[in-house]
């Protein structure tokens, strides 16, 4: 696979870091490259082939993320973003997805004792950067939702590329009954899915809303039974997995970026993206797959 130059949030080329996924479930014990942080251990990253599965594990309290948790996402996104994964998954687990940031005290309060205080302007910082890292990573990323996605939770299944649903799923943006705005970069993800209008009705209400009304706004992907949705989601992984992901990558990006740019801006954008595409074993192999009628093999270069 390229390597790829991080950047971070404002735009700034960091160093170049190589995990593969095999590695990264490992590491939560192991010194890490670059003196990063480790993974927080309520954060699992397991990988199975190309397919890396991201979970979040605190069921008591319905996946709730401290501090240190979105930390832990971030830098798993950011490895996973220089790994040989193909596709990415998100989830909860014990039958949720993720009840947003937790608010009260919390299993990192004793741990963080000694660090000094900070402002909450940086501590919302942070969380931008872990959506940051979610949305930007260069892999197709899955948001596999059963049970709650609320606040922050519901910001973290929009900021993934397509999300996957158990018919008991709820979505709610909470922040107005907590007397907040909203967070998690939902003010700029969700009325894209869904149009200015209805984005405004759920961020003023903050009504929980079900997979059914989820699927009509455009929220979700698909809705399936909780039984069937471990296997619909692992279908929809194989099959991005299997896809070439230069190609991929590439299509993520332009898409991500379309509504910030202009129409001759996005063709420029596609021409470049095609330059390198051309140049691939990839895009040579799915012509040849072509000529000869057969599913291509894709590689990675």
């Amino acid at each position: 696979m390229p390597r790829h130059r991080r950047r971070d949030r404002r735009g700034n080329a960091g160093g170049t870091r190589t995990c593969p996924p095999s590695s990264i479930a490992s590491r939560h014990r192991q010194p890490s490259i670059l003196g990063a942080p480790l993974p927080h251990p309520n954060i699992h990253i397991e990988s199975a082939g190309a397919i890396t599965t991201v979970t979040i594990d605190r069921p008591r309290r319905k996946n709730a993320c401290t501090p240190a948790m979105w930390a832990g996402l971030r830098h798993g996104f950011r490895d996973i973003a220089e790994s040989s994964a193909r596709a990415v998954v998100l989830t909860g687990a014990g039958g949720d997805f993720c009840a947003g940031a937790d608010v009260g005290p919390t299993d990192d309060t004793e741990a963080s004792a000694d660090q000094p205080p900070r402002h909450r302007i940086d501590h919302m910082r942070d969380i931008a950067d872990t959506v940051m890292a979610i949305h930007d990573c260069p892999r197709p990323v899955i948001a596999k939702v059963d049970g709650v996605a609320v606040g922050a939770g519901f910001g973290m299944a929009l900021a993934a590329d397509m999300v996957w649903c158990s018919e008991r799923a709820r979505f709610s943006l909470i922040f107005a009954k907590r007397g907040l705005s909203l967070d998690f970069g939902t003010s700029w993800l969700l009325p894209k899915r869904i149009g200015l209008h209805e984005a405004k009705r759920l961020a003023f209400t903050g009504d929980i809303i079900g997979a059914s009304r989820a699927a009509e706004l455009g929220i979700v992907n698909e809705v399936v039974a909780a039984e069937d949705l471990d296997a619909a989601v692992d279908e929809m992984a194989a099959t991005l997995a299997a896809g070439p992901p230069i190609a991929l990558a590439n299509s993520k990006r332009f898409l991500n970026n379309a509504s910030n740019i202009s129409l001759f801006q996005a063709l420029e954008a596609e021409a470049l993206g095609q330059g390198v595409n051309f140049a691939t074993h990839d895009t040579k192999e799915a012509m040849r797959a072509f000529v000869e009628k057969r599913d291509p093999a894709f590689e990675g270069w």
